[in-house]
């Protein structure tokens, strides 16, 4: 399979038969856990992530005593694809989380301020899950978006007397951007878009973008070990900025 997928990109052609530049079909579907307080399910193609938001109590860091607490997780579910296994979080599980984590932090997409309660002592603190439900390649970005989608659904549950109320309300997370993950995968002299399974067995080298609202980019990622040239990178964040706003409009 990896040499068809390798002959296929030399003429110009991807396995799927879509064009280099171009995401599969995206499908979202909001509130899909109810014990949750916000949460989202992504199908990227065959890819399908969720994305789950719980609030509790918690310390703020000692770096940001007046700043709310964001903390992302993964799980890799064995039925997701035959290579996950179970136990804790692996490598690949545990830099998904973080990039995830990071594309969601320096892209302020949180405004974590109006998350303290008493500085330095009391604040939200906010829990995002992802789960892998199928592995059908990009997790990475299904899993930003699965997160983004969650967050801007998510809803505070009310306080009464430093006690969480479940099930009631007192406002919405307070989400200023929407930050959009893009991964272009290098292999060959090709950039593709959105690297379905068959095509990351063969990946080279890959750059992941976070790109906020007003295209600022918040978040580089490159994973694999052959170089990429200047004008590749050029074309890289051209791709970004570019997919990214169709990807934004997706979001409500």
């Amino acid at each position: 399979m990896e040499s068809y997928v390798l002959e296929l990109l030399e003429k110009g052609r991807r396995i799927d038969g879509r064009k280099f530049d171009e995401f599969r079909e995206i499908r979202i579907e909001e509130n899909v856990v109810q014990k949750a307080e916000g949460s989202a399910s992504v199908w990227l193609g065959e890819t399908r992530v969720i994305a789950g938001v719980k609030l509790e109590l918690g310390t703020p860091y000692a770096d940001s005593p007046d700043q709310g607490v964001l903390i992302v997780n993964a799980e890799f579910t064995p039925l997701a694809s035959p290579d996950f296994e179970p136990g804790p979080p692996g490598e690949d599980a545990i830099e998904l989380a973080r990039v995830v984590d990071r594309g969601i932090r320096e892209s302020e997409c949180i405004e974590l301020e109006k998350l303290c309660i008493t500085p330095g002592e009391k604040v939200w603190c906010i829990f995002v899950d992802i789960s892998i439900l199928n592995h059908q390649g990009n997790l990475l970005d299904a899993s930003a978006l699965a997160s983004l989608v969650a967050l801007r659904n998510t809803r505070i549950p009310k306080l009464e007397d430093d006690k969480i109320i479940r099930g009631e309300y007192e406002g919405k997370l307070p989400v200023r951007y929407k930050p959009i993950n893009i991964s272009v995968a290098k292999i060959g002299n090709a950039l593709l878009i959105d690297p379905n399974f068959e095509e990351e067995k063969v990946v080279e080298s890959k750059v992941s973008i976070s790109v906020r609202d007003d295209d600022k980019i918040c978040a580089i990622q490159k994973q694999g070990s052959k170089e990429i040239s200047f004008e590749e990178m050029d074309k890289i964040f051209d791709l970004a900025l570019e997919k990214s706003k169709e990807i934004r409009k997706l979001v409500k």
